[in-house]
């Protein structure tokens, strides 16, 4: 007895993992990493080339408040000067003006004059620091001086007008008093000695005391220090250019670029619909990815992988067989449904056609029934040979002899050195739904009840048609083959939920490049990208080198009775047939 396990329906990751799986996600989006590197290029060349004949020049200058003691230490100079206001100030059109006297710059060069200059102040100082950027070295040191000159002379202007201002307001106070200082002192003179002297005096006392407070601040203001500060540095022609080069300008350029392209990649995964990667199939299906077919193979080639040069195909389908061997979702029913999302059904025929190969090799009784009444292909494309009856299939057809499908038809498929297995081909009916959950179908899927026995049933894809639904109430484990970049997460969990809404499992999914002439959401294109028409079942395309080999089924039909198994004739030799469109 082979014990089976049950898999986690989606495999845990853990951070690293997810920031793996998203650093190689962003690896597919190479053209917007490359625009952005170029981009980045660019802007590199043009720093480069724009700083190439850049000089800049620099001059510094530490201000300081008017004093009459600079010696005083609790005189803080930046509680007297607002070094914002004095930055505003030297960047000023006044200050720019006397730069362009002292410089004899015409009156059509003073908006580039104030252009090239830059004041910042160093934090936690007094200085101002005057940049000036020019084209040549002896410009920029020339027009740097230029600036920090005017703006001290600028500044001491200021402050000599300010005060004189408030000396001449003490004198305008200090005039009138003392002259009523004098008018008082000359009445004291003449006056006789008595009371109204005395008062006098008195008077006399209180002007002197005022007038000599005036002088007293004028004298003060008068000996103030007003230097307005000092140059520390004084701006020299610099040696080189002020730009990192084109070399620096270029490395610069390509990393910024590469962030760029990487952020507009992030940006371009997260709203992506499509899943990139095997972990975004697996979580919005809620199910493992059970096998990746390799690239180039199944797009067109031998619907019957086993017998091929490359065996790596022939591979990759037993090993998903065997995963779902080993499923006890599956085993323990052994019905497996088999769909695609939307679009072409080629590639999910392929792999239910191999996996009723591989469980054939494992000593399975196989049947494979093909579901897809639409667009039945599978009877024109693989080598069969007509095999006995169902039991099922005694039960007399529909009314007035009106053929049902399934109608008792079964081939049998020569797989090669895998064996062989029963196909129960599909057919073109009226009423699609109700063949398909007429009593007739349910007995047929019941064969999988018997010992040793498995049931693969194709399916039109879920998304375009609801006959999958249909089915799953009986084959309730499903596998789902889609294009990773043609089908959106939407799309992988809108179906988990049918199939779960409908009574059934997703047990995994196998995952495919796209088929060759197919647009990214799957369907056929012609030259021009104008969609394709689908071509007729029966006219399924074949190889040129290979011979066809039609079944009719009038002729299966009629040797059915006559057919006696084990006479060598059970099957026929395996041939190469290509896949048609379906």
């Amino acid at each position: 007895m082979i014990e089976t396990n049950r898999p986690a329906a989606a495999p845990a990751e853990d951070e690293p993992d997810l920031l793996r799986d998203q650093f190689r996600q962003l690896l597919r989006y190479r053209r917007l990493i490359g625009a952005g590197v170029g981009i980045g290029l660019l802007g590199g060349v043009y720093l480069g080339v724009s700083t190439a004949d850049t000089y800049v020049a620099t001059a510094d200058i530490v201000l300081r408040a008017p004093t009459d003691d600079p010696f005083n230490p609790s005189l803080a100079p930046d509680k007297a000067i607002n070094i914002g206001s004095e930055r505003q100030v030297a960047l000023s059109s006044s200050i720019a003006n006397e730069a362009a006297k002292k410089l004899g710059v015409p009156a059509s060069g003073f908006r580039a004059l104030r252009s090239g200059l830059q004041v910042t102040n160093p934090p936690q100082t007094m200085v101002l620091r005057f940049t000036y950027t020019a084209a040549s070295p002896a410009e920029a040191a020339k027009r740097a001086n230029a600036m920090s000159e005017a703006y001290l002379l600028k500044r001491q202007e200021a402050l000599d007008v300010t005060r004189d201002k408030m000396v001449k307001g003490y004198q305008d106070q200090r005039d009138p008093v003392a002259k009523q200082l004098d008018d008082l002192v000359k009445q004291i003179n003449s006056m006789p000695a008595g009371p109204a002297r005395d008062a006098a005096y008195s008077s006399k006392t209180d002007h002197q005391s005022k007038v000599n407070t005036l002088n007293s601040n004028i004298a003060k203001l008068q000996a103030l220090d007003m230097t307005p500060g000092r140059v520390t540095s004084t701006a020299v022609p610099p040696h080189s250019t002020d730009g990192p080069g084109l070399v620096m300008s270029l490395a610069l350029g390509s990393a910024v670029g590469l962030a760029l392209g990487l952020l507009a990649a992030w940006v371009r995964l997260v709203f992506d619909p499509a899943p990139r990667s095997e972990g975004d199939v697996a979580r919005a299906l809620r199910a493992p990815v059970l096998g990746s077919l390799p690239r180039g193979k199944g797009d067109g080639g031998p619907l019957l992988a086993a017998g091929e040069e490359d065996p790596r195909l022939a591979e990759e389908f037993r090993s998903v067989a065997f995963r779902l061997a080993y499923d006890s979702r599956f085993a323990d029913r052994r019905r497996l449904l088999v769909i695609a999302p939307r679009g072409s059904s080629e590639t999910a025929a392929a792999v239910a056609v191999n996996l009723a190969a591989s469980f054939a090799e494992t000593g399975k009784d196989v049947l494979l029934i093909e579901a897809d009444l639409r667009t039945p292909v599978l009877a024109s494309q693989l080598p069969t040979d007509a095999g006995g009856r169902p039991r099922w299939s005694q039960t007399p057809g529909g009314q007035h002899g009106e053929p049902e499908w399934p109608d008792g038809r079964q081939l049998v498929v020569d797989a090669g050195e895998s064996g062989s297995f029963d196909l129960i081909p599909g057919e073109r009916v009226r009423n699609v739904p109700r063949a398909l959950t007429s009593p007739r179908a349910t007995r047929l899927i019941s064969e999988a009840d018997s010992p040793n026995s498995t049931v693969v049933v194709l399916a039109p894809p879920v998304l375009s048609y609801a006959d999958a639904l249909a089915l799953v109430d009986r084959v309730d484990g499903v596998l789902v083959v889609c294009d990773p970049r043609a089908v959106h997460r939407t799309d992988l969990s809108r179906i988990r939920e049918l199939i779960s809404g409908a009574g059934g499992t997703v047990l995994g999914a196998v995952l495919h490049t796209p088929l060759p002439g197919e647009n990214k959401r799957g369907g056929p294109f012609r030259r021009g990208g104008v969609p394709a028409p689908t071509a007729p079942a029966a006219a399924a395309p074949l190889s040129r080198n290979r011979e066809p080999q039609p079944i009719p089924y009038e002729v299966a039909a009629a040797d059915a009775a006559q057919h006696i198994p084990g006479d060598g004739t059970d099957t026929v030799a395996l041939r190469t047939v290509r896949t048609g469109r379906r």
